[in-house]
């Protein structure tokens, strides 16, 4: 954005008075090595897939009303710029919840080290068992037959949980399962599975394509409890999951970085 009184600067720079200086730019610009395209660059990846949802105020949300609202302050054609002011839910959209988020002292947003937030990626497809049971946990035993398949757990990855959810996101009805007693039915991770991750593996967070950690109809919240205390972090309402192999890809988590924050919407991309 430019700020108060570049608009100004700029055309001083570029009037007869600023001719001498405008000239000593133009003759930088034609002599300075332009840098290579983005495609010819080396990269350690394929591909690049967006696992992040597109924030609105219709995307579905936990608590029932919208998880973001957007007031325009400045107008390009009024004020030469455009600028909205955020009201923003922590735990809305594609967002990450902190340790703080169910513990007394844990980390908040901010206090995430970079390096926890770029990880290996493990995806569990437990697609046919949501579909015949939208309120499935995924188990223990789902964990051991993935590495049956793939080897064991990479050290320090994520583990999520892929059950097609995310694809329901354009439905509200249909993502949060809400019944006429105001239930949500949806699947999510076991209190025996997030215990034996934590105590029998090295794992630094879970991710879900739905709306919670725990799955829909939790009063609980056992999966929240285990994992946020204990340290970790954990992803809720991912998208395109199954755009990404079940072992391979790194995951890259853009946290927005507020103090004190409980949450935050997050820019996921899983390098392929």
């Amino acid at each position: 954005m430019c700020v108060p009184g570049c608009q100004q600067a700029v055309q001083h720079a570029l009037s007869r008075r600023g001719f001498f200086t405008g000239a000593a730019t133009a003759a930088f610009a034609a002599t300075a090595v332009a840098p290579e395209p983005a495609q010819a660059q080396t990269r350690q990846f394929g591909r690049a897939v967006d696992l992040t949802h597109t924030m609105s105020p219709d995307f579905p949300t936990f608590l029932g009303e919208p998880g973001i609202a957007m007031e325009k302050r400045f107008d390009l054609k009024r004020d030469g710029y455009n600028l909205h002011w955020w009201r923003l839910n922590e735990h809305a959209g594609t967002h990450l919840d902190p340790p703080i988020h169910f513990s007394e002292a844990g980390m908040t947003a901010d206090m995430i080290p970079a390096d926890m937030l770029v990880v290996p990626l493990a995806v569990v497809d437990v697609v046919a068992k949501a579909a015949a049971n939208p309120d499935y946990q995924l188990s223990r035993d789902d964990v051991v037959a993935w590495e049956g398949r793939h080897g064991r757990l990479p050290a320090n990855c994520c583990v999520a949980m892929h059950a097609g959810w995310g694809q329901r996101a354009s439905d509200p009805a249909r993502f949060t399962g809400r019944d006429a007693a105001g239930v949500l039915h949806f699947p999510g991770f076991s209190g025996e599975a997030t215990d034996w991750l934590l105590k029998e593996r090295r794992v630094a967070g879970l991710a879900v394509d739905t709306m919670s950690l725990d799955h829909g109809p939790s009063k609980d919240f056992k999966t929240h409890v285990l994992w946020l205390s204990a340290g970790r972090w954990g992803l809720e309402s991912v998208a395109n999951l199954d755009q990404v192999p079940a072992v391979g890809a790194t995951l890259v988590v853009g946290l927005a970085k507020v103090k004190g924050a409980t949450g935050g919407p997050v820019r996921l991309f899983a390098l392929v």
